[in-house]
């Protein structure tokens, strides 16, 4: 299984055989050619107002580079592009905002793959009536 990404010898991250410095200085049109089909129609068709929002704040907050301050969101399918890596997002799971701070590999996802919306169901054991079967449990 060959993946998209990987580290170079170096140590450098690449991305279909661009580094993350080349891969910030291309345009969205370019990204947008390297991404996967899903990603890539979501750019090419145009990007919603909020969508477009969320961009421009996700460049304000890069360049001011001293802020540490997460991008509050609801948008769960922006696909991640280069400009965001290094920033912070709190993503809306439905309950409350939680974290997610934007690495290199994240390229080409999108911010709700790293926000889970349901959580595991861990069931206890069946209470007394609550079946037919439950009245052959032994009592304690």
């Amino acid at each position: 299984m060959s993946s998209d990404y990987r580290t170079g010898r170096e140590g450098e991250f690449t991305y279909r055989g661009h580094t993350l410095d080349e891969l910030q200085s291309m345009s969205l049109d370019e990204v947008a050619e390297l991404l996967p089909a899903r990603q890539r129609r979501t750019i090419t068709r145009g990007l919603s107002l909020e969508h477009q929002k969320l961009l421009d704040s996700a460049r304000e907050a890069g360049e001011e580079e001293t802020a540490n301050d997460p991008i509050r969101t609801h948008r769960r399918d922006m696909p991640i592009v280069p400009e965001m890596v290094g920033l912070t997002f709190e993503v809306y799971n439905g309950q409350a905002f939680q974290r997610v701070a934007v690495e290199p590999e994240m390229i080409g996802h999108y911010l709700g793959e790293f926000q889970l919306t349901r959580t595991s169901v861990e069931h206890g054991q069946a209470g007394i009536g609550a079946t037919r079967s439950s009245k052959f449990v032994p009592l304690k």
